[in-house]
């Protein structure tokens, strides 16, 4: 069952809500804009205490994924699914069945693809019902499939790129501190040892934290360490809302960088991360490069299309830093503006199907 609810504040467009009476699966598609194209995002599967709790999450996130979309100059608006995982057992391919029919039900408005919780299998069984979906196994010669290297990717040339600008310097030498080592963590994690960096790392998951120690001869903390660890960049790779007015003055880290959403909890950290002369990122200007694969899956691109694409995020980021240093104003800010800009010049794009 899926019903639209009243649209929320500051949201363009609307919510759609999830409720199967007959399963229990609850959920939320929320659509924040699809002026440049239909809206893209992925499909979080989470444990969330309250209904108000996902709502919320999932209108940040639709919001993040217009912006994403924007400044990666793709042909898509901004939309999130977001699930509720019980805390008892469940039947997976019920949860997906009721996601996919909501999903089809909205006729193309909005494009899932796998999030946190969600991977290529649960897409599969999404596209047995629908066939507005990405995120499933590469054809031979075209994009697709995992996400998370581009979006590593993404981020580590966005690292180097603000390493650059802020301290003149490039990787090598310089500590990182990486808070999360899930698929996106563990291919950034690669990367930055292969240039040199020393890594610290931190992940709910201590055989994650293991894994990367021994692989890559990385210090591990604590979870509740790693913010406050004496570094040259934290990187945000977990869940976001990590940033604000509690953890901002624990950080002793020059850079903020990382594959996180919603790494800020409120648009004001900014000015809070700018007062203490820490140059930070936006978080969905770097993590481009999930999105940028699943686009070109949807819109039938190749694997070098989207290396061309991913390529482009540095060349934006470096617009943005500049352009807040100049007018002395946090990069969140200038960001975001800028996104807001490109959405309210769009002329909408018709996008092909991949069928």
């Amino acid at each position: 069952m899926i019903a639209q609810a009243l649209r929320p504040a500051d949201f363009e467009e609307c919510l759609h809500v999830i409720d199967d009476k007959a399963s229990g699966v609850q959920g939320v598609i929320a659509i924040h804009s699809t002026a440049r194209g239909p809206a893209a995002g992925g499909c979080r599967f989470w444990h969330y205490e309250t209904l108000a709790a996902m709502h919320r999450d999932a209108v940040r996130l639709a919001r993040g994924m217009s912006y994403k979309n924007a400044l990666a100059d793709l042909p898509f608006g901004g939309g999130k699914a977001v699930l509720r995982r019980t805390a008892g057992s469940f039947d997976r391919a019920t949860v997906f069945r009721v996601f996919a029919d909501a999903v089809a039900a909205l006729e193309g408005a909005y494009i899932t693809a796998e999030d946190v919780g969600t991977g290529i299998a649960d897409m599969q069984a999404v596209r047995e019902r629908t066939r507005y979906v990405a995120g499933l196994e590469p054809r031979p010669g075209k994009a697709g499939g995992d996400p998370s290297p581009w979006t590593a990717l993404g981020i580590f040339e966005s690292m180097k790129a603000t390493v650059r600008f802020a301290l003149g310097s490039d990787l090598r030498g310089l500590t990182v501190a990486v808070q999360g080592t899930g698929n996106v963590g563990m291919h950034l994690c690669r990367l930055l040892a292969d240039a040199g960096a020393k890594l610290i790392v931190a992940d709910v998951d201590r055989h994650r934290v293991e894994q990367v120690a021994q692989a890559l001869g990385a210090r591990a903390v604590g979870v509740e360490d790693i913010i406050g660890v004496e570094a040259d960049i934290f990187a945000p790779c977990a869940l976001g809302g990590v940033l604000d007015a509690t953890s901002i003055p624990q950080l002793r880290a020059r850079i903020i960088c990382g594959g996180a959403n919603n790494q800020l909890t409120t648009e004001s950290d900014g000015q809070m991360l700018l007062d203490r002369g820490i140059t930070y990122a936006p978080d969905y200007v770097v993590n481009a490069g999930g999105i940028i694969n699943v686009a070109a899956e949807y819109l039938d691109e190749t694997p070098g299309q989207v290396h061309e694409r991913v390529r482009k995020i540095p060349d934006r980021l470096q617009l943005i830093l500049a352009r807040a240093a100049a007018e002395g104003r946090p990069t969140n800010i200038v960001a975001d503006s800028l996104a807001r800009q490109i959405i309210a010049d769009a002329r909408p794009v018709s996008v092909p199907i991949n069928a």
